[in-house]
């Protein structure tokens, strides 16, 4: 990359690595960074689940692409959709006991090429650099 690019540029290029990779790692798993995304938006609730709109606000897709994601995750028996009790026409998502064993191992990937992408740091760099990314992600 030439020194006249900006820094969306590398944040792209950074994000397209850094999902390549990620992707590559769980195929094995027959996952995608999108559907990992939901099994950790899922595992980080109280209860493991959320109505299906608010997946999609996290997610910030689409209702049909949250859909899909959803039922993907369904068929691989990693998450479980239903009515609420309150409005059976809202769709909760909750994660399931196999989708939990199958997050926790994903992490490993993610944990690994996250240290690839950021090997060329030193320990004080990769202190700085997380947290000017976490000031610019609060700042959106």
């Amino acid at each position: 990359m030439g020194q006249n690019n900006r820094c969306g540029t590398y944040i792209k290029h950074i994000s397209d690595v850094l999902q390549r990779n990620c992707n590559n790692a769980l195929q094995a798993k027959g996952l995608t960074m999108s559907q990992l995304s939901v099994l950790h938006q899922l595992d980080n609730t109280l209860d493991g689940e959320m109505p299906l709109k608010e997946l999609e606000k996290q997610l910030q897709v689409a209702q049909s692409t949250a859909a899909g994601i959803i039922s993907r995750l369904e068929q691989k028996g990693f998450v479980e959709g239903y009515g609420s009790g309150e409005d059976k026409r809202i769709k909760i998502v909750r994660i399931t006991n196999a989708g939990r064993d199958c997050f926790a191992d994903s992490q490993i990937h993610a944990t690994e090429s996250e240290a690839q992408l950021l090997s060329a740091l030193t320990d004080e760099e990769r202190i700085l650099f997380n947290a000017l990314l976490k000031k610019v992600s609060e700042n959106l």
